[in-house]
């Protein structure tokens, strides 16, 4: 059974999720190298999306075919130059100042979508970009 979540929900199913993932890495890179981390929790991640693509039943080959499947093959190289950093960033630094530079990608991410795919930009989203850059100065220095 596939529980029906409307994007908020999933949104903070991953906003908890994804929170607790730097205070982890951050521990066990104190005895593990930062690549092997990614390495070993990266391999957990495929062998769950595995899982939930062979039970969903969801033909694969039709969409690897797809003209779209080269924005995810791009996507999945930034994801991985990503991760890459992340958890070196978590190896060296503290989880307090890593994370909230970390989250920037949020504000990156709405910038190339009102650059590259015209999504409205409006006072409030820009006052929220500035508060943010405020918020990552105030928690890092």
């Amino acid at each position: 059974m596939t529980v029906q979540f409307n994007y908020v929900l999933w949104a903070l199913v991953a906003c908890i999720s994804y929170s607790f993932v730097p205070p982890l890495v951050r521990v066990a890179t104190r005895e593990i190298p930062s690549d092997v981390a990614a390495l070993m929790s990266n391999v957990v991640l495929v062998a769950v999306i595995f899982a939930l693509v062979v039970h969903s039943g969801v033909n694969v080959t039709q969409y690897v075919r797809s003209a779209s499947a080269v924005y995810l093959l791009a996507a999945g190289l930034f994801l991985g130059v990503g991760i890459v950093a992340y958890y070196r960033a978590l190896e060296l630094g503290p989880v307090t100042h890593v994370v909230p530079i970390f989250a920037m990608f949020i504000v990156g991410g709405s910038v190339l979508g009102v650059a590259f795919l015209g999504e409205d930009l409006s006072v409030r989203n820009v006052m929220g970009i500035v508060f943010g850059l405020v918020a990552i100065y105030l928690i890092t220095s």
